[in-house]
């Protein structure tokens, strides 16, 4: 990656906020805890109270996000010459708001836009807040670990034989799992059909500063792409960034979509830490990911060793971010889900999340070899205990494959919009959903608003119910009862 290192050397929002607050204004502006001055001291004794006078609002300093014009623009401007793309904007409301901000760019009410089945909940939002009708492409599936895996080029390519009048295909790219699609073949097919290719590229900010990595979105071709920089650099939770490259859309509506979904009062903290997470990347990009791959090369070649403990590597899947631990203790009879606990419970060993048969964790620059320790001696630990346990059998899988896509009866706005009762979770089969269904973690709706609940997912959703599963979308968030279209 090409960048103006003599310019990428600057935090123009960092400075311009320390500017301003060496002025000792008399500060009458919100926020109203008038920078350090007003935060509980509960809270200051612990964490010290310099950082808080960084959180302000809008001043001739600090600039304007829905309109700026200083350092807020020089920022975004540092951003699209890191990653070489035309435009970036700076978001607040995490990638979240990016992805709603790309459909609503994309396709409008009326209009076809076709959604990876494994895109994360946010998809839905975006389509309830265009008002374009969803077709869907599924994923394939890495068998040996029950995950979902690429978007093929096969795949969008029949899709847009029954569907040639998609106006774009929205797709994560890497995954939760770090597993990425051949997002140059598919933008080749999209742009063929006169579509965007937009990617969901939440776990893929860092993809552009290594070789061994897989290519990332905009290098690849992608229209538009948001990266959530919290997830795998140094910015804070709900940071990120929407990139434009590309002349197949406007990119000042772009800007005026973004305003619909984020805050007219900006967190201030969150922009500088995405100037200073920029700053880090572009100075040091290439040690950092270096850091994160030499720990999980490690941890593997130690996993190995480890009986009954198996870890995702490029002999599962060749396009896999190898900054990513997926690692299965099937063969000992652990589910994910036990794996999970025991790890948190007994080593407190945090791991990002659990699914039926694997456990993930995200290892970043910021990780020590004592954290991976910790990890390996954990899992020693529990295949020893294991063993000596006489009744220990390999796991069987106990969920049913990810179901096939359902009936669609209603568009997502349609269904939002629609009359609804709420009825039992064993009146549900049949029904049409008022509400998105997502067991999270990984947030990937099975049945999204609108679509008729099959008896397959009816069956799949009930095994994450019987187990107590948290699951997004549904009310209570434990599927005791389900929201329904009235009248369908």
């Amino acid at each position: 990656m090409k960048a103006e290192k003599e310019q990428q050397n600057t935090t123009p929002l960092l400075d311009a906020i320390t500017a301003l607050i060496e002025t000792k204004p008399a500060y009458f502006r919100i926020p109203g805890h008038r920078l350090d001055k007003g935060i509980s001291k509960r809270w200051t004794d612990k964490v010290g109270s310099e950082i808080f006078a960084y959180d302000v609002t809008e001043t001739p300093f600090t600039d304007d996000l829905h309109s700026p014009e200083g350092a807020i623009l020089q920022a975004e401007k540092l951003y699209a010459d890191l990653y070489q793309v035309d435009k970036s904007f700076l978001l607040v409301n995490g990638t979240t708001c990016g992805n709603e901000a790309m459909i609503l760019s994309a396709a409008h009410e009326g209009e076809k836009i076709m959604v990876a089945r494994n895109a994360h909940k946010s998809a839905m939002m975006g389509l309830v807040l265009s008002g374009a009708t969803p077709v869907y492409c599924m994923p394939e599936i890495i068998d040996e670990f029950g995950i979902q895996g690429e978007i093929t080029k096969e795949s969008v390519e029949a899709c847009f034989l029954k569907n040639p009048d998609c106006k774009a295909l929205f797709l994560v790219s890497p995954s939760y799992y770090g597993v990425t699609s051949k997002l140059s073949e598919l933008a080749e097919v999209c742009h063929e059909h006169g579509a965007l290719l937009l990617v969901d590229e939440a776990h893929g900010g860092h993809m552009y500063f290594h070789e061994a990595l897989p290519q990332g979105a905009m290098e690849a071709g992608a229209d538009m792409c948001v990266q959530s920089m919290h997830k795998v650099t140094g910015a804070l939770t709900q940071s990120s960034v929407l990139h434009v490259n590309t002349k197949r859309t406007d990119v000042e509506q772009v800007g005026k979509n973004l305003q619909l979904v984020q805050s007219t009062s900006p967190n201030y903290l969150l922009m500088t830490s995405l100037d200073c997470a920029r700053y880090e990347l572009a100075g040091h990009g290439k040690e950092m990911v270096q850091q994160a791959l030499d720990l999980c090369a490690y941890a593997r070649k130690e996993l190995a060793k480890i009986e009954g403990f198996c870890c995702m590597d490029e002999s599962t899947f060749e396009g896999l971010d190898l900054t990513r631990l997926v690692i299965s203790a099937k063969k000992i009879g652990l589910s994910g889900f036990e794996l999970e606990e025991i790890l948190f419970q007994k080593y407190a060993v945090n791991m990002e999340l659990a699914d039926e048969e694997n456990v993930l964790a995200v290892v970043t620059y910021a990780n020590t070899k004592e954290d991976i320790d910790r990890l390996l001696f954990a899992c020693k630990e529990i295949a020893r205990t294991q063993k000596e346990k006489e009744n220990a059998k390999p796991l069987v899988r106990q969920y049913p494959p990810f179901p096939q896509i359902p009936e669609q009866v209603l568009t997502p706005r349609q269904a939002y919009f629609a009359e609804f009762e709420e009825v039992s979770w064993e009146e549900a089969k049949g029904r049409v959903s008022a509400e998105m269904i997502a067991p999270y973690p990984p947030g990937i709706p099975v049945v999204y608003a609108g679509e008729r609940i099959t008896e397959e997912i009816w069956n799949y959703l009930t095994c994450f119910k019987k187990d107590n599963r948290h699951i997004h979308g549904s009310k209570d968030g434990k599927l005791e009862t389900v929201r329904v279209i009235k009248h369908v």
